[in-house]
C-alpha cells in the first residue's frame, strides 16, 4: 500500500499500467452526480438600462426550440418568473456571430 500511496514503481513495470488504468477508470466512469458539479451560470443576465428599457441576455437553448412567432411571450413569462416584477416586452432581438448563428438574444422590457 505505501509504495501504490507514493507512487514507487518504475515506469515501464506492469504495476505502473495498472495504476495508470485505474486512474483512468476513475476519471472517465465515475457519474458526475458523486461529485455534485456546481450549477452553470444564470441563463438569463440582467444588463445596464438602456433609454429607459431594462435589457436582459437570453441564452439562445431557451429560446431556439420555441416557434418564433412564440417567443416573445416565452421570454415575457420567463422574465415574470424569475425576476417576480411586472416586465413587458417591448423587443426581442437575436444576437449573430460572424457565420450568422444565433449566439443569445437582448430582450428589451419596461416595468409596469
Amino acid at each position: 500500500m505505501k509504495r501504490f500511496l507514493l507512487w514507487d514503481y518504475p515506469r515501464a513495470g506492469w504495476q505502473y499500467d495498472v495504476m495508470v488504468v485505474l486512474i483512468l477508470a476513475f476519471i472517465f466512469l465515475t457519474p458526475r452526480s458523486i461529485f455534485r458539479d456546481q450549477a452553470r451560470a444564470s441563463n438569463i443576465i440582467r444588463l445596464p438600462e438602456e433609454n429607459g428599457a431594462n435589457v436582459f441576455f437570453v441564452e439562445p437553448e431557451l429560446v431556439s426550440p420555441v416557434p418564433e412567432a412564440e417567443r416573445g411571450a416565452k421570454v415575457e413569462s420567463m422574465l415574470k418568473s424569475r425576476f417576480g416584477k411586472k416586465e413587458t416586452l417591448v423587443r426581442l432581438l437575436p444576437l449573430f456571430d460572424a457565420e450568422q448563428e444565433v449566439k443569445g438574444y437582448f430582450a428589451y422590457t419596461r416595468s409596469q
